[in-house]
């Protein structure tokens, strides 16, 4: 990174100061659902109701003469890209109007305010691309460097030297982390609050990784740390499962696809919290629990690179695009680095939290329930 960089970050703040506060509004997120057959955009309120973005504004627009028309988006990726464009504005307008008719019998409620109970929860959204942060808090590596495949450990390992990556990352003199390092899960294979990980037969070693997730807004290609928060919508959760037990060689070392890009390794959610309503996702307490054990419990001040250097990063690498999400790692407490080893099996219940973005639980499953 360059000196400019280095002396704008302090890294904790970035974020907090990029997006302007809101006061006048209650806050909400965003989610994508199903009601009756049909999917929906939804406001989330009070984390009891969700309200039919579309129809919402279409009846509002109707009762208010000074509202412009806007069409509404068809996905969360589309409301993501033209948050800065008007939609914005108007989810803060809608949920204003809204707020009120909550206090109302279920008989005079509008039929577009929904009971979140008994909704299908949806990924709030279908990522092009999902980028996993790996080993991002210190903690996580050294538990898996201790008695781990060399693979692992060299992952790891401080450099001797200082190293740098010409265009994509540059260090400077005395930083002394390992270069951030990203990689792909296949936005296909997310799945809902609610729905289940499944296990292919025989693959024992299925592990957890609670990890709190970017959303990205607006395009962002050779973005600097500094001008990161401008690019950010929102933050949700992504339970990054992995399969531990790997290929059965070593051949070229790590295999993402086989490791981590199984289908339904990507429990993502259940919303989006926007980024104006997260003070500083540098200090969120950060927990996962499995069937009611805790197993993770830490804070996301720990991670090593904080988010704007993984935009700054992703971003001179590819071109990240509306409702792309970037998961920034996960803290230790990981099933494989307990002694003896933990995993999950048919039967448990898998929970990913993070205060002020919410709870994502998904059970586990054989595969051989998934019938579709």
């Amino acid at each position: 990174m360059t000196a400019k960089t280095a002396a704008v970050l302090s890294l904790a703040g970035l974020l907090r100061t990029a997006v302007p506060a809101v006061a006048s509004v209650e806050p909400f997120r965003l989610g994508t659902f199903e009601h009756r057959g049909e999917a929906f955009l939804g406001i989330v309120l009070r984390d009891a109701w969700a309200v039919d973005l579309a129809g919402a504004n279409a009846s509002l627009e109707r009762h208010n003469r000074m509202w412009v028309s806007l069409p509404m988006p068809e996905d969360m990726k589309e409301l993501a890209g033209r948050w800065h464009l008007g939609m914005r504005d108007r989810v803060h307008a809608i949920v204003d109007q809204v707020v009120p008719l909550l206090a109302r019998s279920a008989e005079e409620r509008p039929v577009w305010i929904h009971e979140l109970e008994g909704l299908h929860v949806f990924p709030p959204i279908r990522p092009g691309i999902i980028l996993a942060t790996a080993l991002n808090y210190p903690a996580h590596g050294v538990e898996m460097t201790t008695g781990a495949p060399a693979a692992m450990s060299d992952a790891s390992a401080l450099d001797d030297q200082q190293v740098s990556m010409d265009h994509f990352w540059e260090r400077e003199p005395g930083d002394r982390r390992q270069n951030p390092y990203l990689f792909m899960k296949p936005g296909s294979i997310a799945i809902g609050h609610g729905e289940p990980i499944l296990m292919k037969p025989e693959r024992e070693m299925v592990d957890w990784e609670c990890e709190l997730a970017v959303v990205i807004g607006r395009p962002a290609s050779d973005v600097e740390a500094e001008d990161a928060g401008a690019h950010v919508f929102g933050y949700t959760m992504m339970n990054d499962v992995g399969d531990r037990e790997g290929r059965g060689d070593d051949r070229y070392g790590s295999d993402w696809l086989v490791w981590k890009s199984t289908e339904t390794f990507a429990p993502l959610g259940p919303f989006i919290t926007p980024a104006e309503f997260v003070a500083d996702p540098h200090d969120l307490d950060i927990r996962f629990t499995l069937s009611g054990e805790i197993m993770q419990d830490a804070n996301t001040g720990i991670m090593e690179h904080k988010i704007p250097e993984l935009i700054q990063f992703a971003s001179h690498n590819l071109i990240l695009r509306p409702g792309d999400v970037i998961a920034t790692g996960t803290p230790d407490g990981v099933g494989y680095a307990r002694i003896p080893p933990i995993f999950m099996k048919p039967g448990d219940t898998a929970a990913c939290w993070a205060e002020g973005i919410g709870t994502l639980v998904n059970p586990v499953r054989e595969w051989a329930d998934a019938i579709r």
